[in-house]
């Protein structure tokens, strides 16, 4: 398995860059997985649900099939986040897992950075930044790494399959 990241502060546009990626590499006949990290606290279950009361009530894993597909909730319950190595080997064999998140891991990413949000890029700060893609052309003097369009799906799911590191 590959894996490869996209990173960026918050409103730049990762999500809608990755449903473009993985659109594309489906249609190339690859097998994509996607790990997602947030600070927040998620909720994908809903109160008053059975799945939802049994993890209440105490269960450490909540295991949910149904018509189509399953999911599996893990409960931290106070633990420390896993590593993102730990996430990779809970997921089946695919061809690339694409992360969204982890800005601070030492794997190779995409930076999505645009000039209107008004936030400093993240590189070259954090680690593992192959590449920025931006809806504007480079700063005068940048240099250093790649900057590539973001409206350009090819080459920027290219540039991850080309850069994406093997994980064992």
């Amino acid at each position: 398995m590959k894996v490869f990241g996209i990173a960026g502060r918050s409103g730049m546009g990762k999500t809608t860059l990755l449903e473009r990626l993985v659109s594309h590499y489906v249609q190339r006949g690859l097998r994509v997985s996607l790990i997602k990290h947030s600070h927040k606290a998620i909720e994908i279950d809903r109160p008053g649900k059975d799945s939802y009361r049994l993890r209440e009530a105490g269960c450490q894993e909540v295991l949910l099939m149904g018509q189509g597909r399953w999911a599996l909730m893990h409960e931290l319950r106070g633990d420390d986040e896993p590593p993102l190595s730990y996430l990779l080997s809970r997921l089946q064999a695919c061809d690339l897992a694409l992360v969204e998140g982890f800005k601070a891991g030492d794997f190779p990413k995409l930076e999505v950075w645009r000039a209107a949000v008004g936030q400093p890029m993240l590189w070259p700060h954090w680690p593992g930044i192959v590449a920025v893609a931006s809806d504007t052309p480079a700063p005068p003097g940048h240099t250093g790494c790649p900057w590539l369009d973001l409206a350009d799906t090819g080459a920027l799911a290219d540039l991850a399959l080309e850069k994406a590191a093997t994980v064992v």
